[in-house]
């Protein structure tokens, strides 16, 4: 039959099927939900567990990482994706908060605790899939969610370290198979391989919290492949996560935590391998180095810090934190991106205004991953480097700004000038900062009542004139107390709150606190070493208060609370330390958009 040039519809639609095959679809700059890659029962889900280059259980074994993976069909049919991995402690669940679990917080400072109760994890059932997390998000639009379990939770071998090498080293080693670096194994003891050849290898890593820190605690090892990481509320630094400034402080909601109570709560590997891990990390390396005496930095806390590690990081980052999130504090994302930016690595940062938790809005996610994992040239590092949620605007719709801090912030110092036990004055007159005042300290007052108490001996309150005009804070307040004390050691917390004090069903966690500062006097002169404190003498405590981004409504009065223990965050020593400070030796750096200028017109009436 002579051919005409006119194909039947079945073969034309054959060779166009041909021409156009399934892959991933991206509009305005993000990858699309493609309907092939959308049924779950499409997917394609196993598990497995990847060799590590360490052996933290002491088995004489390089651990092996337990690893879910799921993937589009298509995956199986030559398609190859890129990753979206995340990788968790709590995949296998955590132990309870048991009676004795946490330390004792009522004990005098520089005096060694009571012992506290060790608690095990209950493991969940051997399941071979880890997590459902992310796989709806980010499956459906063209990518493999790969999620695996720490080292000693789960079925993961190895030994929890928080913070540990080996917590780096763990996500690596995945990502080094996904590369065709490392081996995998279909069990967690035998010696049948499984390669991934799905995937072109190009990993992005996303989670919140301790999920957060991973990924990080990956793109510190430099490691080929990890290509983008989205951390969210991140512990980047377990010294700041458990101490401030040479004080041992709890993380918000968690009073009398530490690093070996995380340890417990987290350690739900093999029951077998539990006393060997105990001995060896808990009992041994974390009980010699976390000093809950001094709340000294040292070696031990050094090696828990990220931004130690920082410097063979490639990963572009898109960073996200609350302002409020008084338990992973702001700094910890603040210092990383930073520094991230001092590297001339592609950094961006979004905050909003809640607590804990929050990741950047979907589409912000998806042109980060889309432009770093799959190549596509949309922009997503351009433009601001910062994205900050308006105190009453939805998290969804933050404003844009060229940098964090502001670039128009400046530093604008303000004096004291005392009333004590009443309020005295805050304000730009130096002059205005005279004379002593003196506190006593007390566990039982929270820092709340203390901020709305008229008149009490157990604080210090210092208030601007009423705002006329709206001021906006945004970067790092820093504080100068000078003081002495009437015992070798005492507890120093700052709050710089916004008053008159708010509270009730309408009331949001801006409208009172603006943000929060503790250090241990002791460590006046080195975060190394603590000095015992000569009663009567005075001393110039400097430190950092929680980095924030806030606008300060008219006819609100900005306060500066200066007391000794904090209920809800420090120790609780016996009430009686007397703090007197020395308003001329004690100022606040304000970081004020607009500068001193600025200030000044908003308090003029």
């Amino acid at each position: 039959m002579k051919y005409l040039g006119i194909l039947p519809l079945s073969l034309l639609s054959l060779l166009v099927f041909a021409q156009d095959p399934v892959g991933p679809v991206f509009e305005n700059g993000e990858a699309q939900i493609v309907p092939e890659f959308e049924d779950p029962k499409d997917w394609l889900r196993h598990d497995l567990w990847v060799e590590t280059e360490f052996d933290t259980d002491g088995d004489g074994q390089p651990d092996r990482m337990h690893v879910a993976v799921t993937r589009p069909k298509q995956t199986e049919e030559g398609l190859k994706l890129p990753v979206v991995y995340n990788t968790s402690p709590y995949f296998a669940g955590v132990a309870g908060n048991a009676e004795g679990l946490f330390w004792d917080v009522r004990h005098e400072l520089g005096e060694k605790a009571k012992p506290r109760t060790h608690v095990e994890v209950v493991r969940r059932g051997e399941r071979p899939i880890i997590s459902n997390g992310h796989i709806r998000d980010w499956v459906p639009r063209g990518y493999i969610v790969v999620h695996s379990s720490s080292p000693g939770t789960g079925l993961s071998q190895g030994a929890p370290t928080v913070g540990g090498d080996n917590e780096s080293l763990a996500p690596k080693a995945v990502i080094d198979w996904l590369n065709g670096r490392a081996k995998g194994y279909t069990t967690p003891d035998g010696d049948e391989e499984v390669d991934a050849y799905w995937t072109t290898g190009k990993v992005g890593m996303t989670g919140t919290s301790y999920n957060g820190t991973l990924p990080l605690a990956a793109a510190t090892t430099g490691v080929e492949g990890l290509e983008a990481i989205i951390p969210v509320a991140p512990n980047t630094s377990y010294y700041h996560y458990y101490r401030s400034h040479g004080l041992v402080r709890s993380p918000g909601g968690y009073l009398g935590e530490d690093i070996d109570v995380l340890y417990d709560f987290i350690h739900s590997g093999d029951e077998a391998k539990r006393p060997y891990n105990n001995a060896t990390v808990r009992d041994k390396e974390m009980a010699a180095g976390m000093d809950r005496e001094t709340g000294d930095y040292n070696e031990f806390w050094a090696g828990r810090d990220y931004l130690n590690d920082m410097e063979p990081m490639k990963a572009a980052l898109l960073m996200s934190h609350g302002f409020n999130d008084w338990n992973v504090m702001p700094e910890h994302s603040y210092r990383i991106y930073k520094a991230a930016k001092e590297k001339g690595l592609p950094a961006k940062i979004y905050y909003h205004q809640n607590g804990h938790g929050g990741p950047p809005p979907f589409s912000m996610m998806n042109k980060w991953f889309t432009k770093y994992l799959h190549g596509v040239d949309n922009g997503a590092e351009e433009g601001p480097k910062s994205w900050i949620v308006r105190e009453n605007d939805d998290r969804q719709d933050p404003t844009a700004y060229p940098d964090y801090p502001h670039p128009d912030a400046e530093m604008v110092t303000v004096y004291p000038s005392g009333a004590a036990p009443k309020v005295g004055g805050l304000g730009m007159d130096a002059g205005m900062a005279k004379g002593k005042e003196t506190l006593v300290d007390n566990y039982s007052f929270s820092g709340s009542a203390l901020a709305q108490a008229e008149h009490t001996e157990h604080r210090l309150l210092y208030l601007m004139p009423e705002l006329q005009q709206p001021v906006h804070l945004s970067g790092v307040p820093e504080i100068t107390v000078r003081l002495a004390s009437n015992m070798p050691a005492a507890n120093l917390s700052v709050w710089l709150v916004a008053l008159p004090w708010e509270s009730g069903r309408r009331s949001k966690i801006t409208d009172n606190i603006i943000t929060r500062g503790w250090a241990d006097p002791q460590n006046h002169a080195s975060l190394t070493e603590s000095e015992p404190l000569k009663p009567g003498k005075f001393y110039d405590v400097t430190f950092t208060l929680q980095p924030d981004d806030q606008v300060i409504p008219a006819g609100q009065q900005i306060g500066l609370l200066i007391f000794s223990s904090d209920r809800e965050f420090t120790l609780w020593p016996e009430p009686g330390t007397e703090l007197t400070v020395d308003l001329k030796g004690t100022s606040l750096k304000l970081p004020v958009v607009g500068g001193k200028v600025m200030l000044e017109q908003a308090l003029k009436k």
